[in-house]
């Protein structure tokens, strides 16, 4: 089977390289911007790849919404396999893509958008063919945990293990997306979509890591507690529940074990019980492994990740409730119900009573529309 490669930066050339000496898959052409077409290989127009009958399948990994999409439908359209690793694509166009790629006949998987190399959607596509998926989840982002564990066992403050997720890669010139929870966010967008047939477009919750201090830490460090960034999936209803938020954990959970930019994702089957994958999530080699894995799984029949009834809904986090870790100004204490509460100077630490994930990060919100500073965790397990 001939592979194109759309995009050639930090993963293209990993899944070019891998075709390259691949036994059973063959290298295209290589589509690049104007500029850089400075080798046989490279090409500049997608109408190259679009039209040239030796191209059996393409990989995207461009990143963005625009163009990728409109590539991977032109693509799909003339037959083509298409697999990606873009999670923001997937989560915005998925359902377009897969409907395109069921009328042309041609394959539509992306597991390599989700966990780099673990093969967390692989497996989850997987096992909801034969058990219920109950819940699902877990370390997603390998720059917030980078980040977290540099603070807890290294003692840096946030903006020095930022600093130092960038210089090693880890981080984006702009890490917004990892340190605000929307990249994870995106990633168990697209386990519910796998799972349920549903993707979660409205009601999406997301806390990231962007107001933990050092303060904090020290203060829950000394209760025993570790903090790490989980994303969650479960069905609520005829809905799902999808969110994102820092969570306190003792330190015998499984979650505390996981550092650096290590990735663990899980997932509760009601007959198989508890699957946990771990790996790196991002990068060069994991993710074009990924990548190359969808390929194979086409040679062997593998077509679609999701259902033909796959269809966006609302997400509801009503009903899942948690206590919090929260720290706020002290004149903000009563927003929040309190089991427990001390005072720190002019802010208030407290644990709050079982509230939902909805309310949590809703008067999150508010607080800060006052322009008032406001951390908080759920108490984990």
């Amino acid at each position: 089977m001939k592979v194109a490669v759309l995009g050639f930066g930090t993963v293209g050339v990993g899944v070019y390289e891998m075709l390259r000496n691949a036994r059973c898959l063959e290298a295209g052409p290589v589509l690049v911007r104007p500029g850089k077409d400075d080798a046989p290989f490279k090409v500049t127009s997608i109408e190259q790849i679009a039209e040239d009958p030796s191209v059996d399948a393409v990989a995207e990994v461009m990143g963005g919404i625009e163009p990728a999409f409109t590539y991977g439908a032109a693509v799909l359209r003339a037959g083509k396999h298409f697999v990606t690793s873009n999670k923001a694509l997937v989560a915005a166009k998925g359902i377009e893509l897969n409907a395109i790629a069921r009328e042309n006949g041609a394959a539509f998987l992306f597991s390599a958008a989700c966990g780099g190399g673990v093969p967390f959607l692989h497996n989850l596509s997987i096992a909801r063919e034969t058990d219920e998926i109950l819940s699902m989840g877990g370390i997603l982002n390998g720059t917030t945990n980078y980040m977290l564990d540099a603070m807890q066992r290294l003692g840096l403050d946030y903006e020095d293990a930022l600093k130092d997720a960038q210089r090693l890669g880890y981080a984006e010139a702009d890490p917004t997306a990892d340190v605000s929870g929307l990249d994870a966010l995106r990633k168990i967008m697209l386990a519910c979509a796998v799972a349920y047939d549903k993707l979660p477009a409205e009601g999406l919750l997301h806390e990231g890591i962007e107001s933990i201090t050092a303060a904090d830490v020290a203060h829950f460090q000394a209760r025993g507690y570790t903090c790490r960034l989980l994303a969650k999936g479960s069905r609520a209803g005829d809905s799902v529940s999808a969110y994102v938020e820092p969570v306190l954990l003792r330190a015998g959970a499984p979650e505390c074990a996981v550092l650096e930019n290590y990735n663990m994702a899980s997932y509760l089957g009601q007959c198989s019980g508890s699957i946990v994958l771990m790996g790196q999530g991002a990068g060069r080699y994991p993710t074009a492994s990924a990548v190359v894995r969808d390929l194979t799984c086409i040679q062997r029949g593998k077509k679609y990740m999701l259902e033909p009834g796959c269809a966006h809904t609302d997400a509801d986090n009503s009903q899942v409730k948690h206590a919090y870790y929260v720290r706020l100004p002290a004149e903000l204490a009563g927003e929040l119900p309190a089991e427990s509460a001390e005072l720190d100077g002019d802010v208030v630490r407290m644990i709050t009573k079982p509230i939902s994930v909805s309310q949590m990060h809703f008067t999150a919100a508010r607080v800060r529309s006052a322009e008032a500073s406001i951390f908080f965790a759920a108490i984990g397990g």
